[in-house]
């Protein structure tokens, strides 16, 4: 596609969302549930169209040397369907939060001022890799009032055409706007230059995927960007903690998959449990390959676990995100400590204390400067759909409108109302 076609195709999608986000503004409570309900559905009937469509992405991933983890990301099996449908379904059972009004106060003049929650109009979604964001996407902007332009990776386009294909029918089998939610058609990459620079029509733009991707869009946007760079999360094993227990959900924090952004990648341990804990946590990751980048104290440690992959870290591992079986791992002097490291290294994303000291967990959930913070729990939960929000439009590391998983809420904006009775200024 050439580049005057490809900025027609832009201008005209983006046209089309905002004619469609005035509809969608004042659609009905029912009518949003009703088309959420309809993509649930739509999504559990597909089930073997989907997979053909997927295979085709698949095929070409792996004809194209993509590494197996980000071909995992790309695989929508029945299990990640079903999540998504089920997150139709949650979205349509949660309250609406479109047209509350909140905090109505009474003036000295005799006004009464309050404000009231409103859809945000268009948001532009650029994304990589897993296709089930496409329905992600697509049902928080139903479930919110606003209109989208999203446009996946080109390494996903068969499944993410086909899913699409479900949404506007949805859309339309509940009398709402097909053109609510639409998908960029091409793969050319000047696209995504023309919707980040079309403030005209949209009003913020979420990227989600790579570093590279994210610092582009952040770069080169006309219109507010809502985003995270990376995911370096930690897990802090305090003294005192529940060993079995640190080891059960540091365990789970960094191998249940290890693609996710959400997956911890530098583990910290106080000193006072090391020696009781790291053999233990060593020999399950040294039983699952995971390869432990190790400061000299809790590498002479591990030195004596079996089949233990050992490598010495360096100061950059403190930084990365590895995306891979692999986790740095440092001993500190205890919270203090741990929350210095982690305010210096972390990418401000998620990040876990393992306690039994109710004052360690207090300071730490104050203290740490991240969009998620957690005491007991493995960092895999920060997601909107572990946290109740029914999907998510992304992970915000901003401080600015929306922060951590961006669900509903994170979709609108708040305008003051005024209400009056004849009353004029003096």
């Amino acid at each position: 596609m050439n580049a005057s076609n490809t900025t027609e195709l832009m201008h005209t999608l983006g046209q089309q969302a905002l004619a469609a986000s005035r509809l969608m503004a004042k659609a009905s409570v029912a009518a949003k549930a009703q088309a959420l309900r309809r993509l649930a559905a739509l999504l559990r009937e597909a089930g073997e169209p989907l997979a053909l469509e997927n295979a085709k992405d698949l095929e070409r991933a792996r004809a194209n040397g993509l590494a197996e983890p980000l071909v995992d990301r790309l695989k929508l099996t029945p299990k990640v369907i079903e999540t998504a449908a089920q997150g139709c379904e949650q979205l349509a059972a949660m309250p609406d939060i479109i047209g509350e009004v909140m905090g109505m106060r009474q003036m000295p003049s005799g006004i009464r001022v309050g404000q009231m929650r409103v859809p945000i109009g268009v948001f532009g979604m650029i994304y990589e890799s897993r296709p089930n964001v496409t329905i992600e996407a697509a049902s928080l902007a139903i479930k919110s009032g606003n209109a989208a332009i999203l446009r996946g990776g080109s390494e996903a386009i068969d499944s993410n055409r086909a899913l699409a294909v479900l949404v506007q029918r949805a859309l339309v089998d509940a009398g709402l706007p097909g053109d609510a939610v639409q998908l960029v058609p091409t793969t050319d990459r000047a696209a995504v230059g023309q919707l980040i620079a079309m403030p005209q029509y949209v009003d913020v733009i979420i990227p989600r995927g790579g570093k590279g991707l994210i610092e582009r869009i952040s770069a080169e946007a006309k219109v507010p960007v809502i985003k995270h760079l990376d995911g370096n999360c930690h897990t802090y094993v305090d003294e005192p903690c529940d060993i079995a227990l640190a080891v059960k959900v540091t365990d789970n924090a960094k191998t249940q998959k290890y693609s996710p952004c959400n997956a911890t990648e530098s583990l910290l341990v106080a000193r006072g449990v090391a020696k009781d804990f790291l053999p233990k946590i060593g020999a399950v990751f040294a039983a699952k390959g995971v390869e432990m980048r190790a400061c000299p104290e809790s590498r002479a440690i591990l030195a004596g676990v079996s089949g233990a992959k050992l490598v010495d870290a360096t100061e950059q591992d403190w930084f990365e995100e590895y995306l891979a079986p692999i986790i740095s791992i440092r001993l500190v002097d205890g919270v203090d400590e741990a929350i210095a490291h982690i305010n210096r290294y972390s990418s401000h994303h998620t990040d876990a204390i393992i306690t039994t000291d109710h004052v360690h967990a207090q300071r730490f959930l104050r203290e740490v400067d991240s969009a998620s913070v957690m005491v007991n729990a493995s960092t895999r939960f920060a997601d909107g759909f572990e946290f109740g929000l029914g999907a998510e439009i992304g992970i915000s590391t901003d401080k600015f409108h929306a922060r951590g998983p961006v669900g509903v809420e994170g979709l609108t904006s708040l305008k003051y109302v005024v209400l009056g009775e004849g009353e004029v200024r003096g």
